[in-house]
C-alpha cells in the first residue's frame, strides 16, 4: 500500500446489506482488493475503504451505488457484483445507476426484470424509442427473453392489445414430416423457447387464458402472410433463420399502433445452402430509416454461465483466422 493513503465509511444497516454487498463470507473482498489500490477493513456495521486516495474515492462510490439499490429491494447477485466492478474499473461507475435503476417488470414469482450489461440497457432503450429494432448477437444475451419482457410490460400497461410471437420453423438436421405427431405438435419444439420465457414472465395460468383468449398468439413465420397486425407487440425470434423474402413480409404486417421486434444470431444460420438470410441483410436496406433501430450485442453482454463468453470468443477468434487464412491464399494465387 503506498504511503499516501486516505479512508472512507461505508455504514451498512443489517447483516443482510453486508452479506448481499459483500458476497457470502465476505467473497467480493478480494475480487474488490485484486481490482484496486485498496484495503477493506470491517467494523462492526462499518465498512472502512483505506488506500489510495483516488481507487478508495472509486470504491466507496460503488459500494454506495450498490447499496442504493440494495436498500430499493434489489436482490444483488453474485454476476452484478462483477459486472459492477467491471464498470467502475472502466470508469463507468455512473453506469450501475442507470442499469439497476431501469426496472422493467417484475414477475408473478416476484423476479425484477432488468438489463444486465450496458449492451442490454441500449437495447431496452431502443425498444422504448423505435416501432422496429433488429437484435443482433449471440446466444445468451438476453434477446429473446428482454424482448419477452418489454412486450408482456407494453400488454399489461395497455399500450398493446396483444402479442403476437413467431419464429421460422426451418428444420436443423430433422425433418418436421419425420416428427411423430399432428402439426401443432411438430412445430412445437421450434416454439419452446418462447413458451418457456412467457412462463416464467407470466406463470402458466396466466400464459393459458392469455393464449385461450387471443391476446398471446405463438406460431411459426409461414402464418404471417397476408395478415395486418395492429395494435401488436410483434416478435420474430431466430430471425437469422428468415430468408429475405420472409423478412419483408414480416416487417410489411406492421399495422398501426404496433411494434416489431426481430432478434437472432446471424452466425447460427439453419437455412439450406444458397438460402441469404434475412436478418443478415436486413441492416444494410434498413438502416438509416427513422423509426427502425439495429442493435448489436456482443459476448460482453452475455449473461449466461461464465463459461459462454469464453466459448463465444473462441469460435469468433478461430473464424476470424480462418477468413485471414483464406485472403492470404487468394492473395497468394493472384
Amino acid at each position: 500500500m503506498a504511503d499516501n493513503t486516505t479512508s472512507r465509511t461505508v455504514l451498512l444497516d443489517s447483516a443482510d446489506e453486508s452479506i448481499q454487498l459483500l458476497g457470502k463470507h465476505d467473497s467480493h473482498f478480494n475480487l474488490i482488493e485484486d481490482s484496486f489500490d485498496v484495503r477493506l477493513i470491517p467494523k462492526g456495521h462499518e465498512l472502512i475503504v483505506e488506500g489510495n486516495p483516488e481507487d478508495v474515492e472509486t470504491v466507496y462510490c460503488m459500494l454506495q451505488e450498490l447499496l442504493t439499490h440494495i436498500r430499493k429491494g434489489h436482490l444483488l447477485s453474485g454476476r452484478e457484483f462483477e459486472y459492477a466492478l467491471k464498470l467502475t474499473g472502466q470508469g463507468e461507475v455512473n453506469m450501475i445507476r442507470s442499469l439497476f435503476s431501469d426496472l422493467i417488470l417484475v414477475t408473478h414469482r416476484g423476479k425484477q426484470i432488468r438489463p444486465k450489461t450496458v449492451g442490454q440497457k441500449r437495447y431496452l432503450e431502443a425498444i422504448r424509442s423505435n416501432d422496429v429494432v433488429l437484435s443482433i448477437g449471440p446466444a445468451g444475451t438476453g434477446k429473446t427473453y428482454l424482448a419477452l419482457a418489454m412486450a408482456v410490460d407494453a400488454l399489461k400497461k395497455k399500450q398493446v392489445q396483444r402479442l403476437v410471437l413467431t419464429r421460422p420453423a426451418v428444420e436443423a438436421g430433422e425433418h418436421l414430416g419425420f416428427l411423430p405427431g399432428d402439426f401443432q405438435e411438430k412445430v412445437d419444439p421450434y416454439l419452446r423457447p418462447i413458451y418457456d420465457g412467457l412462463y416464467d414472465l407470466l406463470g402458466v395460468d396466466t400464459f393459458q387464458k392469455y393464449r385461450e383468449k387471443g391476446i398471446i398468439e405463438i406460431a411459426p413465420l409461414a402464418y404471417m402472410r397476408g395478415r395486418t397486425l395492429d395494435d401488436a407487440f410483434v416478435i420474430l425470434d431466430e430471425g437469422q433463420n428468415a430468408t429475405s423474402e420472409q423478412m419483408k413480409m414480416f416487417l410489411t404486417r406492421l399495422g398501426f399502433g404496433s411494434k416489431a421486434v426481430i432478434t437472432g444470431d446471424i452466425t447460427q444460420t439453419d437455412l439450406p445452402r444458397g438460402r441469404y438470410s434475412g436478418l443478415a441483410q436486413a441492416p444494410r436496406i434498413l438502416s438509416g430509416i427513422d423509426g427502425i433501430a439495429i442493435v448489436y450485442l456482443s459476448e460482453r453482454d452475455v449473461v449466461r454461465h461464465p463459461l459462454v463468453q469464453s466459448v463465444i470468443k473462441a469460435y469468433e477468434e478461430y473464424e476470424d483466422k480462418l477468413e485471414r487464412e483464406k485472403n492470404e491464399e487468394k492473395n497468394n494465387l493472384g
